[in-house]
């Protein structure tokens, strides 16, 4: 419910929401929203003066909070909000309970377990628990990895709906990383389709050679995407079918961050 103020306008009883509210509101709507909107389409939700609603929506472009794909009359969040959601959630009390889970399952599985957002470039490292063995591959906490070639990556761009799928990946250079890279747009939303069915995703080492992955996506309460959870080893310590038979324990912690994530807002 928005907080909102009431005053009498030429006799009439009008509600107005507070100045400093309605940027975030609009920020919130979008948020929401599992497609871009239109300033006309977020305004219906406020009520507020179409030309108010127009100027808040152009200066949290100008400033990359959103963005409006193709230059079109949508706005769908950018960069900086994506930034600030992921600082948010780093930084919040739930921080300490989702490494803890991180830690159980390198524990469990032996190797390097990662917590990775979607961000402008690729998936970016967000949280992470190292394998203690000593020939291990290094990624740390801030590293940005291709969407098109990573276990994470294919997870959120499966989760997307088809037309966002098909647009994204247009927008993407399918750099070959490895002889096992998809180059091929269509090939690639084959296999999208496949991981959206199965519920996870692997890297048959198409980002590095030598190493394999599984991910699974961490949900929201409406069953949005927030994050993949992933694991990664080289070929001598992991194979494809061993994640793939580890792969109720990775989802069953996925359950259980989406649970914490969620207890806090």
């Amino acid at each position: 419910m928005h907080e909102k103020i009431h005053r009498r306008e030429k006799g009439v009883v009008t509600e107005r929401i507070p100045t400093n509210l309605r940027t975030l509101l609009i920020l919130e709507i979008l948020g929401k929203s599992d497609r871009p909107m239109t300033a006309t389409q977020i305004n219906d939700q406020l009520g507020l003066p179409k030309q108010t609603v127009h100027r808040l929506c152009a200066t949290l472009e100008d400033n990359g909070f959103l963005t409006r794909p193709g230059n079109g009359k949508q706005y769908q969040i950018a960069r900086r909000l994506r930034e600030l959601g992921s600082g948010l959630l780093h930084n919040s009390r739930d921080h300490v309970a989702r490494h803890q889970i991180l830690s159980d399952i390198a524990e469990y599985v032996g190797e390097t377990v990662n917590y990775a957002v979607p961000g402008n470039d690729g998936m970016n490292y967000l949280d992470r628990v190292e394998t203690d063995w000593p020939f291990r591959i290094q990624l740390p906490i801030g590293t940005s990895v291709p969407f098109h070639c990573t276990a994470s990556g294919k997870a959120f761009l499966a989760s997307l709906a088809p037309r966002q799928q098909q647009t994204l990946i247009n927008s993407l250079t399918l750099k070959k990383m490895t002889d096992h890279t998809h180059v091929v747009p269509q090939t690639l939303l084959d296999e999208l389709r496949k991981i959206r069915k199965q519920g996870y995703s692997i890297d048959r080492e198409e980002f590095l050679e030598g190493m394999v992955a599984i991910a699974v996506p961490v949900l929201d309460e409406q069953g949005r995407f927030l994050a993949a959870l992933a694991y990664h080893g080289p070929t001598q310590r992991v194979s494809l079918s061993e994640a793939i038979d580890r792969k109720a324990f990775l989802v069953a912690a996925a359950e259980k961050l989406s649970k914490t994530l969620m207890q806090g807002v």
